[in-house]
């Protein structure tokens, strides 16, 4: 499988261990290039590393197209392949559910979970909505991310992207969320046609278990590691710190924490 490997820049402290490894995953059709802009800047507190998933980027072609749970053991794979004892996951879009899958079969080698614009579920039902909200999604990226994503949509081929998204709008995401295993922190876009109302979100995170936060980037769609890697790599530096979230006044887009209340 091919990576992009992004080393820290800090110098290690004696006798201090080293940040666990941050590795992040793309979503279907697309290879992991877009999501080095967030990548580069977390660069500065642990090695990252970004792969392209088998039959995506540059990595080897596959006569068929793997479903989510295969791609989850590829990745799984490559975590091994790497040495990399613990990992912190940093999925996006179909890169969520994949990292879910990974952290529930081997929750032992998920230090956190980072899911940004989780997609999949009831929320992307039936399919046909599912295309609309994608399109509409479309319109509302950066320009700049159809210089990245078309050339790989095209190589990944259109019948296997139907057949993927396909696969992942009825994909249970949201109930693999509710039972993660390993503290997690979702990452939504206010302009993302796939995700949840706000008041939805809420609703859903009284279900979910203490250990899984939400923030909510104002301004943002569906590509946040692309479009607003500043924002994104300043909230996960803080959560992954144990630190309050909050705007980073410097960066496009503006975070909050959602505040869910949830019962005693």
């Amino acid at each position: 499988m091919y990576y992009r490997q992004l080393v820290r820049e800090a110098d290690a402290v004696p006798g201090v261990d080293a940040p666990v490894p941050i590795v992040h995953v793309h979503g279907f059709g697309i290879s992991g290039s877009y999501l080095v802009p967030t990548a580069r800047l977390l660069a500065t507190r642990a090695v990252n590393v970004v792969p392209d998933l088998p039959g995506y980027g540059r990595s080897e072609r596959r006569e068929h197209v793997l479903g989510i749970p295969a791609l989850a053991e590829a990745l799984l794979g490559t975590i091994d392949a790497l040495g990399l004892e613990k990992v912190v996951l940093v999925g996006n879009s179909m890169g969520c559910p994949i990292s879910l899958e990974v952290a529930h079969a081997a929750p032992e080698r998920v230090h956190r979970l980072v899911l940004v614009s989780p997609a999949g579920g009831i929320q992307n039902q039936p399919l046909s909505r599912a295309l609309v909200q994608l399109a509409v999604d479309a319109v509302r990226e950066s320009p700049r991310m159809a210089r990245v994503a078309v050339p790989d949509y095209l190589h990944f081929g259109p019948v296997n992207a139907f057949r993927l998204f396909s696969e992942l709008t009825r994909f249970p995401s949201l109930e693999r969320l509710l039972a993660t295993p390993v503290p997690a922190l979702a990452v939504l876009g206010s302009r993302d046609p796939l995700m949840p109302r706000p008041a939805r979100v809420r609703e859903v995170g009284r279900q979910a278990p203490r250990h899984v936060s939400v923030v909510l980037v104002e301004g943002a769609a569906h590509a946040i590691n692309f479009s607003h890697p500043g924002e994104l790599a300043h909230v996960i530096g803080a959560w992954l710190d144990g630190e309050e979230i909050v705007d980073d006044p410097t960066q496009p887009g503006r975070a909050r924490l959602l505040e869910i209340p949830r019962p005693d």
